[in-house]
């Protein structure tokens, strides 16, 4: 199978994102171990999920899941839509 290297040149904007702060760890951790920025991180695992696509292997979801464990990040799929902020959560 051939693989497509054609290059796209894109126009990026500085953002700012406010998230979860073990998620961020995670995420960071896991562009480290990839040698990549975390927006082109990010800029993947987004054009991955639009497609339907799973955007890691096993050897890298191995990864996550060490890191996950070192950030004390219990959160899962399931949590995505259940999640206060601490600093606007009523109590």
């Amino acid at each position: 199978m051939s693989e497509d290297t054609t290059r796209h040149t894109v126009e990026r904007v500085q953002t700012g994102v406010r998230i979860e702060k073990r998620i961020l760890k995670v995420t960071k951790g896991l562009a480290e171990y990839l040698d990549m920025s975390l927006g082109d991180l990010l800029e993947g695992v987004l054009l991955h999920a639009f497609e339907g696509k799973a955007p890691f292997g096993a050897q890298t979801l191995e990864r996550i899941k060490t890191l996950r464990g070192l950030y004390d990040l219990e959160l899962t799929a399931a949590d995505a839509h259940r999640l206060d902020d601490a600093r606007t959560a009523r109590k």
